[in-house]
């Protein structure tokens, strides 16, 4: 239904492309080991992944700023293990979280195939929340980056998805009109609703289980978008 308007497709990278999940529990298995926090990692994903996306939240709506977020959510998270982990310890582990998570390139099943689908026939861009020192290393490292030819970062935009500055700087960087354009995310709020409000086409990437909606189409699988582009 798409494919006779849409020039352009944006990416959102985390949880979208890039496996987030699986890479941050690789690189919280090395760094809590290598700082001997003695904490079963399942145990303290369990707590610590739900805690994450909280903050991003936060941070997503201007509540909290980059330092707050990566200490609190480490913070929260040793606290509702009742473990006694220093400021000092958790500071160093958001610091050698972030040197560290781009070593690990895991991508969602299918990602490869489907850039390759689509590069002779759109133009892709990747429009993300992340921070713009660790972003592109994850898609150089991961040998995604030379797909894509316009990078957007809610620190270039200035603010955050779902705000519709970052979606309209991101279209007016790719020289291409809303309806033209397709926005492939996890986050219903940012990525979805966030497109939609200024009239971009979305596909929804669930990622995370959700439950099913009408506010957009929904694809399980990257290769879906096979379908309709």
């Amino acid at each position: 239904m798409f494919n006779t308007k849409v020039t352009d497709v944006f990416f959102d990278l985390d949880h979208t492309l890039w496996d987030f999940e699986k890479n941050s529990a690789l690189t919280f298995e090395k760094i809590l080991a290598a700082n001997e926090v003695k904490v079963e990692l399942a145990d303290f994903l369990k707590v610590y992944v739900p805690n994450n996306l909280i903050f991003w939240k936060l941070f997503r709506d201007e509540k909290i700023s980059k330092s707050d977020l990566r200490y609190q959510r480490l913070k929260l998270t040793f606290d509702t293990l009742k473990m006694k982990v220093s400021d000092a310890t958790i500071n160093r582990l958001a610091e050698e979280y972030i040197e560290n998570l781009t070593n690990y390139n895991h991508l969602f099943p299918n990602t490869i195939e489907v850039l390759n689908y689509l590069k002779p026939k759109y133009k892709m861009h990747i429009i993300t929340n992340g921070f713009q020192e660790i972003q592109d290393k994850k898609m150089i490292n991961a040998g995604i980056f030379d797909y894509f030819s316009i990078i957007i970062n809610a620190e270039m935009a200035g603010v955050k998805k779902p705000n519709p500055i970052i979606f309209k700087l991101a279209l007016e960087k790719a020289n291409v009109l809303p309806e033209k354009a397709m926005m492939i995310g996890d986050s219903l709020e940012a990525d979805i609703l966030g497109a939609q409000a200024i009239g971009i086409h979305t596909l929804h990437f669930n990622a995370h289980q959700e439950e099913k909606h009408d506010l957009s189409i929904m694809i399980t699988d990257l290769n879906e978008i096979k379908s309709y582009l």
